[in-house]
């Protein structure tokens, strides 16, 4: 029988014999979290060749790449390819390596053999290739959402320190120079005991404003998927947000990198002492500048600041009363507002279009409120949907709607054309679709219902199913089915919508929602 200190012995030598395969096997094997292939086919031989050598070069730029990101191209017209990865911003230079070589290999060996187009996501990187141009773009689709299923005990608390984290971590990730790694990991406590870790990371190819822009929308996707969660992540194609409860960044590489004192550059005495005599003698002259120009600078700042509070896009991202911090809102947000003009919707046009909300446009009354018609100066019929003040759906179902069914397309949704936030209004505009008219029922013959019934259903499995996020309507009722002028019938209302999980069918509700 063996002695107690030799069976201790016994079990810490296989402990730590484990360990070693483990951290080995994670090295061989980095953590894949998704992929997506496009429906082009490689149809060429050229074209395979090219991408061949593409992934070769791709692979072997990771050895040596300090800032973990290259792109490159390979061919000529009509079957050149062109790809990057980017690594996470807190791994070492070997690990880097290690999952791009996997990635290169993995992508078109298993997951996308014969398409032109793929996108594959690990946890230590992220690779890509396509037949078009996709250098310094900033992109979001295809994406893909994980989240941790359990709930966090405080959510006050813990969703303001989220989103002041977030925050903070977008605009110095955004704003990192040229050449350097758009990054930024960090962490605050969102109880005395209790610690909030956020990774966020865009491509050093974009931006600084395409940057922002990109990981504001990941933020979104999170407040949707993600909201009271214990974690979660989006991965974009130009950007990641991720944030959980326990550590999920190489601490020690951020803390040295904060603690490493920024390079100085060295030069001879006679040229240090030349310099501070240039200084001295236009000192005087910087000086009188800045204070010439320091309440011209004041005043500009505070009409920005001003226009920042009062506008759609600040609304849009500032839910249910909570506040963006001054020193990121001035210039993170003001970003944003260039970059949302095409979605958010004048109040002035929609009041045009609507004969300033006459009873003889409204359409009739919801749960939300009410819905006008209108007609958009080119000609086109819209339908608005106007919050009230009493509405049993909030700012929240609102969000949730515009942020799901602008990212969904298909024949027997409807469409949303745009949202407006001004003057503490809340719309949303649609495609008009002329379903009240009581004389249509006398053409719904059991052939025309049973098309309709079909329509709902090819819907329906599309949300369940097809489309990139996992939908479960929650309140399908017959007044959410929507007919255009054929008699197609379209899914509306999707205030009470939920997305659902990688695999995920079944799920846990806080509240009664729908009809």
């Amino acid at each position: 029988m063996n002695s107690p200190i030799k069976l201790s012995n016994t079990i810490l030598l296989y402990l730590l014999t484990l360990c070693i395969i483990t951290k080995a096997q994670n090295l061989n094997n980095p953590n894949y979290l998704h992929h997506f292939c496009d429906d082009t086919t490689t149809s060429t031989t050229t074209y395979k060749d090219n991408l061949n050598t593409l992934l070769s070069s791709l692979a072997s730029n990771a050895t040596s790449n300090s800032i973990g990101f290259f792109n490159a191209s390979a061919g000529l017209e009509p079957d050149d390819v062109y790809g990057l990865f980017f690594c996470r911003g807190d791994l070492s230079t070997d690990v880097c390596q290690n999952c791009v070589a996997n990635a290169t290999k993995d992508i078109v060996q298993r997951r996308c053999p014969t398409q032109k187009v793929a996108f594959i996501w690990y946890d230590e990187c992220f690779l890509r290739y396509s037949n078009k141009i996709m250098f310094s773009t900033m992109e979001r689709d295809p994406n893909y959402t994980l989240w941790n299923p359990e709930n966090v005990a405080v959510h006050a608390d813990f969703n303001r320190e989220l989103l002041n984290t977030i925050f903070t971590a977008v605009n110095r990730a955004a704003n990192m120079p040229a050449g350097a790694k758009k990054f930024r990991a960090t962490k605050a406590n969102y109880t005395t005991e209790h610690y909030l870790y956020v990774l966020v990371q865009c491509t050093p190819d974009l931006s600084s404003g395409d940057c922002e822009q990109c990981l504001l929308a990941a933020y979104s996707g999170l407040e949707i998927c993600c909201n009271e969660k214990r974690g979660g992540r989006i991965l974009f194609p130009s950007c990641i947000v991720n944030f959980e409860t326990y550590i999920n960044y190489n601490e020690t590489y951020v803390e040295s990198a904060a603690l490493a004192p920024s390079p100085v550059p060295q030069g001879d005495k006679g040229s240090s002492k030349k310099t501070w005599i240039i200084i001295g003698a236009t000192l005087s002259t910087i000086v009188g500048v800045l204070l010439l120009s320091s309440f011209a600078y004041t005043m500009w700042r505070r009409k920005k600041r001003e226009e920042i509070r009062n506008s759609q896009v600040i609304q849009l991202l500032d839910m249910e009363g909570r506040t963006i911090e001054d020193d990121c809102s001035n210039e993170i947000m003001y970003g944003e507002v260039k970059s949302q003009d095409s979605f958010l919707i004048q109040l002035d046009i929609v009041l045009k279009a609507t004969n300033q909300y006459s009873n003889e446009n409204k359409l009739g009354q919801g749960g939300f409120g009410p819905v006008y018609k209108g007609v958009m100066e080119d000609g086109k019929e819209i339908a608005v949907k106007r919050l009230s003040r009493t509405s049993g759906q909030g700012l929240r179902e609102f969000m949730n709607e515009v942020n799901l069914i602008a990212r969904l397309q298909h024949r027997n949704l409807v469409k949303l054309l745009g949202c407006c936030l001004e003057k503490n209004e809340k719309l949303l505009v649609y495609e008009y679709m002329p379903n009240k008219n009581s004389a249509m029922r006398v053409q719904l013959d059991w052939q025309r219902r049973l098309s309709i019934i079909n329509g709902i259903a090819r819907g329906l499995l599309y949300l369940h199913e097809d489309s990139r996020l996992r939908i479960i309507h929650r309140d399908l009722k017959a007044s959410n089915i929507l007919l255009d002028y054929e008699m197609n019938p379209k899914i509306s209302d999707f205030g009470m919508a939920r997305i659902f999980g990688g695999n995920h069918s079944e799920a846990n509700t806080n509240r009664i929602v729908g009809t």
